[in-house]
Order: structure tokens, then sequence, then C-alpha cells
């Protein structure tokens, strides 16, 4: 069975210092968590661009992925401030956070632009974390037909190739909850239905973000296939509480 997949992305809030520490930590909780080591259950985490490789180097010789919050539409060129997919996955990414809620309202990125960036990480092996959500609360219907249609759009024209699926309502993210889970299990259940559809994505995956936190996870139960988390992360024992629901989730299903 495909592992209940936890992710991490720390977004700008640490400086360097403090991000090679929080590695540290991680790599201390959680390197020889059953989980991860049985692969029932995966983990990744997103630094910035600085601080992917002390990342890399703090995470050797554990199974947790390595990723990026952003990646180019090109391969190579005179793109200032950009970085490519290729440079990406030479010092080892293998997984690109692409059209998050705030890179579209800040940055004015488009379905298009989604779609650019997935084709340019899946030229190069590295696996879309593709970011969907509604920006104003709808129907659970409602919500899932926006969503997959979204995401239809974000994908356009990619290559083939498996996908992480985030679905995040913008209207939950940075919440003092998480969306319903009758809301969550609606839209998820829809979103896999249309990967499933795709020949061209099989493998593929559909997590939640959005304040999520403990709990969320075994009250969502199949529904999905793991979690996002934000700051509720930045304390490593909250992780490695995640990651034990995520093997108790991972458990259960085999059971079944």
């Amino acid at each position: 069975m495909a592992p209940v997949t936890v992710g991490v992305s720390l977004k700008m809030y640490f400086g360097h210092r403090e991000a090679r520490d929080w590695f540290a930590r991680v790599a201390e909780h959680v390197h020889q968590h059953p989980g991860l080591v049985s692969g029932a259950v995966e983990l990744f985490v997103i630094p910035t661009y600085l601080q992917i490789l002390p990342a890399r180097d703090a995470f050797a010789g554990t199974p947790i992925r390595l990723g990026a919050q952003d990646v180019a539409t090109a391969d190579s060129g005179p793109f200032t401030g950009e970085v490519s997919a290729a440079e990406l996955a030479e010092v080892g990414v293998t997984i690109a956070e692409i059209g998050h809620a705030e890179r579209r309202r800040l940055y004015g990125e488009t379905d298009d632009t989604v779609a650019a960036k997935s084709a340019a990480a899946l030229r190069h092996g590295v696996t879309p974390l593709v970011c969907v959500g509604e920006s104003d609360r709808l129907s659970p219907r409602g919500a899932a037909a926006s969503t997959v249609a979204q995401l239809r759009r974000s994908l356009s024209g990619a290559p083939a190739g498996p996908v992480v699926v985030a679905y995040e309502p913008v209207w939950a993210i940075g919440a003092a909850e998480p969306a319903p889970v009758e809301h969550i299990a609606a839209v998820t259940t829809a979103l896999r239905m249309a990967l499933d559809i795709a020949p061209d994505r099989a493998g593929s995956q559909v997590i939640y973000g959005g304040s999520a936190g403990p709990g969320l996870l075994t009250a969502l139960g199949t529904a999905v296939d793991g979690l996002f988390l934000g700051r509720f992360a930045h304390d490593p024992g909250n992780l490695a509480a995640v990651l034990d629901e995520a093997l108790a989730l991972a458990e259960t299903r085999v059971a079944s």
C-alpha cells in the first residue's frame, strides 16, 4: 500500500542558524521512527533555497525527502533569481511545492504558471507538490468541482508522472481550525478520483494542508493520503506525534 505522507513547509519563518538547529532536532526525533524505517510513513521537508544543502546534510542517512518551495518554468538561461528543477534534482531535491495560495496572491501566479512549473519539475524527475484550493468558502460539492477544475488546469500539458496534490482551502490557511472533516473528505475524494482516471498520473497522492494538526489525520482516515503541516511542526515533538498518528493509520489500513 502507498505510505501515509506527512510534509512540512518552513516558508520563511526560520533564519539560517535556526533552520540548521531545527534540522538537527528533527533528525534526532524521527530518523529512527518505526513508520519511516518501515516505509509505512513518508516524510518530506521543504526549507528555503539557502537551507536545502544544510538540510540535505542533516538528513543524510534518513528516509526524509527534501523539497523546494518553488521551481522555475525554464530549465536554464537568463532568468535572474530563479532556480531550475535540473539544479534542484542535482542537489537531492525530490519534491517541489508549486502554486501555493501565497504565491498566487502575492506574486500573481496563475494556473498556467503552475502547469509550466509542474512540467519543468516532471521533466527532471522532481515530484510536483501541486497546491489547490478555493479562495471563498463554498459548499463541499462546489469546492470539489472548483478544485478538480483547478488541478486539471494546473497540470495541463505536463508530462506523465505522479504528483502530490495538497488541498489547502485558502480560507483555512492560518485559521484557528482546519476545514471541517466532511468538507475536506468531499474535496479530497473528488481530487483522488480525478487522478485515478488519469492514466498518466499513476502513483499520485492527495494530502490536506490548512491549519492541520493532531487528530485530523485519524478523523479523515482513508479520505486523504496524508497531511501538509506548517507552523505546528516547528516543534519537532509535534511533528513526531503526527508521524505516530500516521503510522497508526497506516497499520489500520493494512489490517482492513
